[in-house]
Formats: C-alpha cells, structure tokens, sequence
C-alpha cells in the first residue's frame, strides 16, 4: 500500500490505522445497513459467499460477537434438512435480529448466540438458500457436504485471517447431527485449525435408535394408545426385547403402521408435541407431505440404493416444514433491499427455507465419527424434550453407546432458578435435555440456550 505524504502525522497515524482495522476483514463483504433495522448494527456482519469444489459458492452470514470480537471463540452453525437453510436459525433462533411477522421489520435478540462468540451461519449444500452452483448440478451426499463445507470453511479463514487461530467450535442442528460431525471429522485433520468441540442440538445421530425410541416416546406421551401398544408389545417384542426398526412378522409391520399413522398424519406437531400446529391440521395432501419429510428421519439408507430425499416436486417454501410458519422469513429474505444488503446476486434464484435437492444419504450412525473425534475434542448433545422428530431418548441412548466414562449422576441443570433440564457428564461429552423445548431449542428457549452454549464454549460445568 503506497500511503500520499502528508502535513502532519495524525492524519497518516488515521489512515494507518483504518487500514489495520479493515486488512483482517473482506470490505466487500461488509454488510453496512440492514433493511428492517433502525439505527447501526449491534456488531459487525458480513454476508457473501464461499468457494467450495467445482463452481459450488456457498453462501455466508457472519456476525462478530458483541462482547470482544477479537478475543472470543469462532462458532460456525449449521442447519439440518437435509436442504433447510442456516439464515433460519439467524432469523428465529439464534442469531442477533429476529423477523417480525410483518416480514418487513426485525427486532433484537437479546439471547443471540453472539453474545458471547464470533457466529458464521453457513448455507449448505449448493441448492440450499441462496448457495448455488454455476453447473446447477444438486446431487450430493453427506461426504460431499462434508467436505464442500470444508472447502468454505478454508476460504474463510483466508477472507478473515483475523479469525483464523481463534478457538472454533462447529455446532448445528437436526440432520446437523450428520453434517457437525462429518465436517469436525474433517477440520480436526488440519492442524493448522485450533479446532475445539461440537455442539448437536436434537439431531439424527442414529437412524436406528431415532426409530427404535419414538415407537416408547409416542406411547409415553400418549399419542398411541393402550391398544396399538398392546398389538407392538405382543408382535414386536420377545422377552422385553422389542424390534420396531426390522418388524419381525406382518403383524409388527401393521402395528407399526398404526403408530406412524398416529405421530405423522393426524396433524400433531412433530417439531413440538406440546404446541400446535402452525395453520391448524393440515389437508390430506399436505400430511402425505409431511409423511414424507417425517420419514427421513426413521428410514435408514440402503446400503446398496441410498436414499433420495423424500420430498419430490414443487413444494411451497412457506410450508415444506410441517406444522412450522416460515412466511415471514421468506417475505423478508426475498425483498429485494435484503438481497442487495446481503450481495446475493441477481442470478440467484429467490430464496426457500428448505429446498428440494437430490441428496443421498451415507450414514445410519454417527458413533465412528464420534469415537474418532472425543479422545481429543469436547462435545455437547443436547435435545428439547417434546420433539419426536429427532427425540432425546434417541440420542440419550447414542450418547450412552459411547461407553464413556461418567462423570457423576444424572442432574437437574438451573436458568433462572428453576430446572431447565436433565445433564449427564461423561468423559470429554455431555448430554443435556432442554424442558419443554421442541426441536429448535434456541427458538423454544432463548435464555436457556445461551447460558447452555456459554458454559460449552467455556469449558464450564452445565
């Protein structure tokens, strides 16, 4: 940089200094003003997009954190789908700003996860919000992901040095549950990345156990009755060893039809079998939707013809997620000032929070992945208890599968006075439920969430 002589040092001692303060960080980038929101930021944002394999540009929004950007942790989070776009869990979980239901204006989310660290919400994979590829080809598969999300991931840290050495944490949600440790997997390989842990919220971390354990989570919240339970009891179960992932008779088979009739087509929320259903029961056609989306979750892949994505045609981007009312979102993302604030370009197709997408799933469980990465990097599982789309008994059970060393019993964990939750420490990985939260707990329990996500990055006891 050449720097034009000039009288007197401090305005050379300004101009220095301007440059040591943008070098670290690509201009850009910069989001300078948000559509939606009065007065400036509450920190610096960036929204562009990173290079993966191919053409592949996946797209980014970074939010420094509010406390101390430069000494904070890096968290990088990831929604699941798979094809449901990360600027979800920005807009109405954990991110600074929340859409208002006009889908014109935002308000402050004084529980944001960037509080307390550096956040990238990364839109993956190419097809998914406003990432894309210039050859428009969509398929992938859970290692492709892993590794494009990889790539993206090295590409930021060249747009910010400033962040390259900071501790960096990889946290995600749902199908996250593959995508988080699929890609730690990855970044613990390079050494050059001062990688610490992980964090899962409600995620698919086995198809099998997911399955195996909402057949108990139905009965026991008392959406199948004594009748169904009666017919899986005697069909399904030998000597009090029951088998709902492999029915072993046409009776099970049929028992199990029963069930899955009951938590996926009568209307109730999936997400939040407490709440209620966003735009009440849903039509016929739309429930065969939803069974759709539903069974991703309990039907592992075949070895040998892996599956697509389920959901198949053109599905209303205000609807794909069942029981769950997104028009705001979408409104407020596709407003022409948002997209220009954000540098998406005018090629870019308008913008859905889940997308249809040919992606083939490789993984029924994730316990190699965890096994690899636990002797050496901390990780936190935890669940909103009243989801049964990916359900805490589940990923209760993975984390048990472990077989790692307790540490102490199960325990209440406090907010606010009062009991939040359940804990149970092991070596090097916890397991939290989250009271009365459904399957995005940062939006179900804002405060909860982010004492829970301080201690983590903390190294703190829950």
């Amino acid at each position: 940089m050449q720097v034009m002589k000039m009288n007197g040092s401090p305005a050379l001692a300004v101009l220095v200094c301007v440059f040591c303060v943008t070098s670290g960080q690509p201009a850009a980038d910069e989001i300078t003003s948000l559509p939606g929101v009065s007065g400036s930021l509450s920190s610096r944002q960036y929204s562009g997009y990173l290079r993966a394999s191919g053409t592949i540009k996946l797209h980014y929004w970074f939010v420094e954190s509010e406390r101390d950007p430069e000494n904070d942790p890096l968290v990088l989070w990831m929604n699941g789908g798979p094809g449901c776009s990360s600027l979800d869990g920005y807009l109405s979980e954990l991110g600074p700003y929340q859409v208002n239901d006009d889908g014109m204006t935002l308000r402050a989310n004084k529980y944001s996860w960037n509080q307390v660290a550096n956040v990238i919400f990364l839109e993956a994979p190419a097809g998914v919000g406003f990432s894309y590829s210039d050859d428009k080809n969509y398929t992938t598969n859970d290692d492709e992901t892993a590794e494009n999300n990889y790539l993206a991931l090295l590409d930021f840290f060249k747009k910010f040095p400033n962040m390259a050495n900071k501790p960096f944490f990889i946290t995600g949600e749902s199908y996250g549950g593959i995508y988080v440790p699929t890609l730690s997997v990855r970044v613990m390989a390079n050494a050059s990345i001062n990688f610490k842990g992980f964090a899962i919220g409600n995620g698919l971390l086995d198809t099998y156990l997911n399955t195996e354990t909402a057949v108990y989570y139905a009965y026991y919240h008392g959406i199948i009755g004594e009748d169904i339970w009666a017919k899986l009891q005697k069909y399904c179960c030998t000597n009090g060893s029951c088998s709902f992932v492999t029915p072993p008779n046409k009776q099970c088979s049929l028992a199990l039809m029963e069930t899955q009739d009951f938590t996926m087509n009568k209307g109730l929320n999936p997400y939040d079998v407490t709440g209620d259903c966003a735009g009440g029961v849903p039509s016929d056609s739309f429930k065969e939707r939803t069974r759709q989306v539903l069974s991703y979750f309990f039907e592992p892949p075949h070895p040998k013809q892996p599956l697509k994505n389920k959901v198949s045609g053109s599905l209303d981007s205000n609807n794909i997620i069942p029981c769950i009312n997104t028009t705001a979102e979408n409104n407020y993302l596709n407003r022409p000032e948002v997209r220009k604030a954000l540098h998406i370009p005018d090629v870019v197709p308008k913008w859905k929070v889940c997308s249809v997408l040919d992606y083939h799933r490789v993984y029924n469980s994730m316990r190699a992945q965890f096994n690899a990465l636990l002797p050496k990097h901390r990780g936190l599982v935890y669940n909103g208890d009243a989801d049964i789309m990916c359900n805490f008994l589940g990923d209760q059970k993975f984390v048990a599968s472990l077989k790692r060393t307790e540490r102490g019993e199960r325990r209440p964990w406090i907010y606010n006075q009062q009991v939040a939750g359940f804990v149970k420490d092991y070596d090097q990985v916890t397991f939290m439920t989250v009271k009365a939260a459904g399957h995005m707990v940062p939006s179900f329990k804002p405060g909860a969430s982010l004492q829970m996500i301080t201690n983590f990055l903390s190294n703190q006891p829950q």
